[in-house]
């Protein structure tokens, strides 16, 4: 469901882009799909299969934040 969310919000800055309040799987889809940068490495991949899980119902939402986390560690991006 696009309604889910996570526990604790993540905020996210990107480069061309001011930062953005990630709430849950389908904001963090939103961010994967429109935002992110070119390079994409494995983190990016199990991020966008997590979260399109975790709106199946198939991973919980905490599971798709932490894959969402390490996606921005990886990519470099500033968590605030």
């Amino acid at each position: 469901m696009a309604t889910e969310r996570w526990n604790s919000p993540v905020k996210v800055g990107f480069e061309n882009a001011d930062a953005r309040t990630v709430n849950g799987p389908f904001d963090a889809l939103k961010c994967l799909a429109d935002l992110w940068p070119i390079v994409r490495g494995l983190r990016y991949i199990k991020a966008r299969s997590t979260c399109r899980a975790a709106l199946d119902g198939r991973k919980s939402v905490e599971e798709a934040r932490a894959e969402f986390l390490a996606a921005a560690e990886e990519a470099k991006l500033k968590l605030h």
